[in-house]
């Protein structure tokens, strides 16, 4: 039970520094209060379960007595039920439903003919009906390959035709399992259950085989999204999640924009991490840029030594961990902390050697480890960080309302600039950041939080000077939720090819629904006639 407090409304003129006093004592100890008494809620929750029973359950409100007006004692009726449509704005005014199956292709038709029709009586054509009908069964098909035996001794047998590739399950099936564990989140031990059902003949581990085994042509279409991503794209978003392997906790990152996704499970989340999934490879290099790099993004602590000796080393290519391990022991840089930085800049030179990727803006939630090249930030994620304040008072809680106001107000602004970029519009807005977060209020954690994003202006703001980069990850955020969805279904993977397949198909089917395309169509044309464009194709010419 939750007890509210009222404090009285006591006049400007009657309160005294004495008054004053006391009321923000009573505030606090009613603050302090409340926080005990949600306390004591979690720790009863606590004691139920460790007894075996359930957690006390949450009602919320009727939705229906809120729209309706109404007691909840009382009945909804047709007269109590207000009519929200405003007939002054057409977009709330009602459509009329059209029906959409006049141009709906007919496989089976049948006229039925009324009964008992009196003698007398005109033909006046028909109405027409249409059902819509799905036909399942199972079909085995028998190929009698024929034999011959030719006059000098050879044997000559009857090839498969081609779609079959030497299987005992047909391209259809094929393409509906993959299908239905990749897109409908079915575990393999239900998909098993459902397909016996229908009378198809099948152990798990075939299944298993059929999900995972000889999809090279998949994974390669695969990595080839993120190759033209990462020369023809002006911007990705990305993103992680956690995601289990072999009974242990991983990650997955996200990385996209409007027209693809490409996901990668891996053990860590760092920056190195990340750099090699860029690179796609363990590829290294040493060269200028590489030094620069480190340089100028804060890596500059590093003992002069190491910089010394690392711009001393010819320019090198190294391919493989193992190579460039034992490069750097060569250098005597053994420090754990001067390896990941080296690593760094060597990935960084790897990859601007293989093309223009320092214009490449990549925005992020603000995670660390996606901090390189031309970095920017979320608004929704930066915001956020004043949005979970906890208001100790009234005028705290009008210092946060006034700032959000204002934070919401500026990224309205933002989207408008992104429309029509102007370098006036541009000043001011950069003048209404400091404004902004520069500021100070009564409520001294809200003065770090805004002192803390004003510092990362430059990133908040860099659509000021690439205006067709977007100002929030929502598109990350999206994607990354069906892969999250289907981490909590299916728990996690447990073999390598697995956690590949897992990754390949979820990027693949994210990258045909932004590509306009059926994933349905793309499963069952890379088993059969193989004409659809490869996606890497298709995100070249959108990207052009």
């Amino acid at each position: 039970m939750t007890i509210k407090f009222k404090l009285p409304d006591i006049p400007e003129v009657e309160q005294t520094p004495i008054v004053k006093g006391l009321l923000a004592l009573v505030e606090q100890l009613i603050e302090h209060s409340q926080k005990q008494q949600e306390d004591i809620e979690v720790m009863k929750d606590e004691i139920r379960i460790l007894k075996g029973q359930k957690k006390r359950p949450k009602f919320e409100p009727s939705k229906l007595d809120e729209s309706t007006n109404v007691e909840p004692d009382e009945k909804p009726s047709e007269d109590n039920i207000a009519d929200k449509s405003d007939p002054k704005d057409p977009l709330k005014k009602q459509k009329k439903k059209r029906s959409n199956k006049k141009n709906l292709p007919v496989d089976r038709e049948r006229r039925i003919t009324p009964d008992n029709i009196p003698d007398g009586s005109q033909y006046k054509g028909y109405r027409d009906f249409y059902v819509q009908e799905l036909v399942i069964h199972s079909e085995n098909i028998r190929y009698r390959l024929e034999r011959w035996l030719t006059p000098d001794g050879k044997l000559l047998t009857g090839q498969l035709p081609d779609p079959l590739e030497n299987r005992h399950y047909g391209s259809t099936l094929v393409t509906y399992l993959l299908y239905q564990h990749h897109h409908c989140q079915t575990t393999q031990p239900l998909l098993l259950e459902q397909i016996r059902e229908w009378g198809i003949k099948m152990s798990s581990g075939q299944l298993n085989r059929l999900l995972t085994e000889n999809k090279e042509r998949f994974h390669d279409e695969k990595d080839g999204l993120l190759e033209v991503a990462l020369t023809q794209a002006d911007y990705i978003t990305v993103d992680d999640s956690g995601a289990r392997h072999k009974g242990k906790n991983g990650y997955v990152t996200h990385i996209g924009n409007e027209f693809f996704a490409w996901f990668s499970s891996t053990p860590t989340k760092s920056r190195v991490n990340f750099l090699r999934l860029l690179n796609g490879e363990d590829y290294y290099r040493l060269s200028p840029e590489a030094l620069t790099y480190m340089r100028e993004h804060k890596l500059k602590n590093v003992p002069r030594k190491l910089l010394d000796a690392l711009a001393a080393s010819p320019i090198v290519e190294f391919t493989g961990k193992e190579a460039w391990s034992k490069h750097l022991e060569q250098l005597n840089i053994t420090d754990e902390r001067h390896i990941r930085i080296a690593t760094e800049g060597g990935l960084i030179g790897a990859l601007l050697h293989k093309g223009d990727v320092e214009k490449l803006a990549i925005i992020s939630d603000g995670a660390g480890q996606f901090a390189v090249f031309q970095h920017g930030l979320c608004w929704v994620h930066a915001e956020r960080l004043i949005h979970v304040l906890l208001p100790m008072n009234d005028n705290h809680k009008k210092a946060v309302e006034g700032v959000r106001e204002q934070i919401w107000s500026l990224y309205r602004e933002l989207k408008l600039y992104k429309l029509n970029p102007c370098p006036k519009q541009a000043e001011v807005i950069s003048l209404s950041f400091d404004d902004i977060f520069q500021q100070k209020t009564a409520y001294v954690t809200l003065n770090r939080a805004l002192k803390r994003l004003n510092k990362l202006k430059s990133k908040l703001l860099l659509v000021l000077n690439r205006p067709e980069i977007p100002i929030h990850t929502n598109g990350s955020e999206t994607d990354i939720r069906d892969y999250v969805k289907k981490r909590k279904v299916s728990g996690g993977t447990r073999s390598d090819l697995g956690q590949q397949c897992r990754d390949t198909f979820a990027s693949l089917k994210k990258t045909c629904r932004k590509l306009g395309l059926s994933f349905w169509q793309y499963l069952a044309d890379r088993h059969h006639e193989n004409t659809i464009l490869p996606l890497p194709v298709m995100l070249r010419e959108k990207l052009s």
